[in-house]
């Protein structure tokens, strides 16, 4: 429980400041490879490795390129599956000796074993992702296109608990599942999970053909997560649905003493470009994984001169560029919306949500207390 304080404690010393020249998290996409055909999937994964992947030496050069930030990223080893890239516990064991932050998320197949969750444990991984897509074997595994998959995923999770790993669960919201949002949220308490990231669908890769969910059915969805947030140990944060900070700051707003602070001053300021960062297998950069605008390709451009000066980063993090009701909207600067979903959507990544039903009346200010803000 220390290395979960110390990981709350780094999370939480990432300032406003910090976002024009270090990502709060680099996402590392190191294989496309997967062994699953899950119906969501951003990166359209495939059952061998591209035969262009970034080899291990310029794997280990992005590392350590990484720590050339003013603050170190947390690094996010994904994919594909990680653990079916050959040289992953070498990058891991390489990461860890830089000094990086680091969290692994293994797909729910049998590579993910207690030894292999053990060994990275002990070369000092110290967080977690796991995928959870629904309260029951029939919903998740579904999504997954692998039967067995949702007990799987609750044997990597016990398995994650025992050997004391920050966990955080990732579930994607859609047409699917919505209305187990509620029973998802009790099924975790029993994990012992740091945090439960609730994304929301992009219509990117295979996630084109997923249904998702209405504006009006959002704020539902927001609605619940607010009341689970102030009963359940972990904390919950949205992905790729930043207006669920609105809706949580217009529930504080006349309750200060209504929620722990903490667990909500990690949901405001960061999105897209904006502390974020994503290299594909293949050393494509990009502001998100669901955000594919092309900015370079390392190692030929160094990724921190692509995060702190390309166009697209810059935009990114310039509210008032917004188009639409959103470059409007009293929230813009701790809120944004998905400019993952609006480009995919409209094909603009400065266009509106297309997922938001909030209207900001004309000339409205956001007050935001100084306790909220990164």
């Amino acid at each position: 429980m220390n290395e979960h304080k110390r990981l709350a404690e780094h999370f939480q010393s990432y300032r406003r400041e910090d976002i024009a020249t270090s990502p709060l998290m680099l996402y590392f996409e190191v294989t496309q490879a997967c062994d699953l055909v899950c119906k969501h999937c951003r990166a359209s994964a495939q059952p061998e490795s591209h035969p262009l992947e970034l080899d291990t030496d310029n794997a280990i050069a992005l590392l350590e390129q990484a720590t050339a930030f003013p603050r170190k990223p947390n690094v996010v080893f994904t994919g594909g599956d990680p653990l079916k890239r050959r040289d992953i516990w070498r990058l891991l064991e390489t990461a860890i000796q830089l000094g990086l932050n680091v969290a692994l998320t293994p797909s729910a197949t049998p590579l993910a074993t207690e030894q292999a969750l053990r060994r990275a444990r002990d070369i000092g991984v110290t967080a977690l992702g796991v995928s959870l897509d629904g309260a029951d074997a029939a919903t998740h595994d579904a999504f997954r296109g692998w039967d067995g998959s949702f007990e799987r995923t609750r044997d990597i999770l016990a398995d994650a608990r025992e050997l004391g790993f920050y966990i955080q669960v990732n579930t994607t919201v859609t047409r699917r599942n919505v209305l187990q949002i509620d029973a998802m949220a009790e099924m975790l308490a029993g994990y012992g999970i740091a945090m439960w990231s609730v994304f929301f669908l992009v219509p990117v890769g295979r996630g084109q053909t997923e249904e998702r969910i209405s504006d009006s059915e959002y704020e539902k969805v927001f609605a619940i997560l607010w009341k689970q947030s102030l009963r359940q140990p972990f904390a919950i944060k949205t992905t790729e649905a930043p207006h669920y900070r609105r809706f949580v700051l217009r529930h504080i707003a006349d309750k200060p003493g209504s929620a722990d602070q903490r667990k909500i001053r990690s949901m405001i300021g960061v999105g897209d470009g904006k502390g974020i960062m994503f290299v594909s297998h293949i050393g494509d950069i990009y502001p998100a994984g669901f955000l594919p605008v092309y900015c370079g390709t390392f190692p030929r451009v160094s990724i921190v001169d692509v995060y702190q000066h390309h166009p697209v980063f810059l935009a990114l993090r310039q509210p008032d560029r917004l188009r639409g009701k959103c470059g409007t909207c009293a929230y813009r600067y701790v809120c944004g919306g998905s400019r993952s979903r609006a480009y995919a959507v409209t094909g603009d990544y400065l266009e509106s949500e297309p997922d938001c039903a909030y209207v900001s009346e004309p000339g409205a200010e956001l007050v935001l207390p100084d306790s909220l803000r990164v």
